[in-house]
């Protein structure tokens, strides 16, 4: 059975874990407003999905 001669160093082991990270969420474009949203979501800024008003927005 293999077993390391040494002891794994915290910077060797922080370079190999170094891609270890969550991927971003994807923005796109909303059709109507032009602002980022998340895909397959309604609007924050407007309301709308596909199309169709969804949820009622007050304007900030």
């Amino acid at each position: 059975m293999a077993v390391p001669k040494r002891r794994t160093s915290k910077s060797r082991k922080r370079l190999r874990r170094g891609h270890h990270v969550a991927a971003s969420m994807a923005t796109q474009a909303c059709p109507r407003c032009s602002s980022p949203k998340l895909s397959h979501r309604v609007c924050d800024s407007c309301g709308y999905y596909r199309g169709t008003k969804q949820i009622e927005v007050e304007d900030a």
